[in-house]
């Protein structure tokens, strides 16, 4: 009897142990430091990246306008997590074209509010469509989507066929969904597996996205500052276990069987959404323009503007 307390005492210090590390190892790897308010979207940080902001229906949004307002409307939605930013050299090529040019940040990412709610396609495509609306964009537009945009694009174009005149999608998201890791569908393990394993990496395996990303040493601090406001993982786990798992090959199909003009760019060398997977694509959107970039990865618009924007604003102004 004795040796069961003394055993029962060990075992209750041994947990007590094993969770006090858990905690100091979540601690020291958690990132997410502060709340993102107005007060911080006044800092220098966020001023540095420009841009407005408007209240939609899920939170604040942070997004950019610009080029003439008579013009015909271009709409840029970036990928998994990668903010707004991504669209530098296109936004310039674009608005420098005379073209009146929308980007923003999704929820959850760069300076747009991280709302506890699940991001699904139904989120995105709210935002997107609240976001026309409060600022009074009712003519049809043209929208590019990059990656996880792509599909983000494809089922806007989808529900709304009214409201998209041609489509653009740069190495877009194409598949069936793939099972999310059981992990992260655990309480408290999903967000220590997020904050002390797959936060951490994010950073780094953005370089993968590049040929050479030794380029552009900007990127990637730019790309860290949005990871130190709360929500953040919570946003990235949510779309991974409720948007990345969604099958989106019927969009793409019914995107092609709508006959509306498509541009489809790839790079040669990406190893996020693989060239092959351009294949699938084209036969899904068999109207598609495809044009392959050499020496690109994940971001052929990025990596080699002076190929891609001159394809671009050609497709456009047809």
């Amino acid at each position: 009897m004795r040796l069961l307390r003394i055993l029962s005492k060990f075992l209750c210090v041994l947990i007590l142990a094993v969770a006090a590390v858990l905690f100091g190892v979540y601690r020291y790897y958690d990132q997410e430091k502060r709340a993102l308010d107005d007060l911080e979207r006044q800092s220098a940080d966020a001023r540095s990246f420009g841009g407005s902001y408007i209240r939609l229906g899920a939170g604040v949004t942070h997004y950019e306008l610009g080029g003439p307002k008579d013009a015909r409307t271009v709409v840029l939605v970036h990928g998994f997590s990668v903010p707004y930013f991504i669209w530098d050299p296109t936004f310039d090529a674009l608005t420098a074209a005379g073209f009146r040019v929308l980007r923003f940040d999704l929820y959850g990412r760069g300076w747009s509010d991280r709302p506890d709610v699940t991001y699904n396609p139904d989120l995105f495509d709210q935002q997107l469509l609240q976001l026309l609306g409060a600022l009074n964009i009712t003519e049809p537009i043209d929208i590019v989507g990059l990656s996880m945009g792509g599909p983000i694009t494809v089922n806007f174009a989808k529900r709304h066929p009214a409201n998209v005149r041609k489509v653009v999608l740069y190495d877009p998201a194409y598949g069936k969904g793939f099972p999310p890791p059981w992990q992260l569908r655990a309480p408290f393990l999903g967000d220590f597996v997020m904050a002390v394993l797959r936060a951490p990496a994010m950073p780094a395996s953005q370089r993968d996205d590049f040929v050479h990303p030794e380029r552009y040493p900007d990127y990637f601090p730019k790309y860290t500052s949005q990871m130190r406001y709360k929500g953040f993982r919570r946003a990235v786990c949510s779309t991974i276990l409720n948007f990345l798992s969604v099958d989106n090959t019927g969009a793409f199909a019914e995107l092609g069987k709508s006959g509306k003009p498509v541009l489809l760019i790839w790079g040669r060398a990406d190893q996020t959404v693989p060239f092959s997977v351009s294949d699938d694509v084209r036969k899904a959107i068999p109207q598609a323009e495809f044009h392959a970039i050499d020496d690109a990865a994940h971001l052929p618009f990025y990596e080699h503007p002076e190929i891609v924007n001159p394809i671009l604003i050609e497709f456009l102004r047809r």
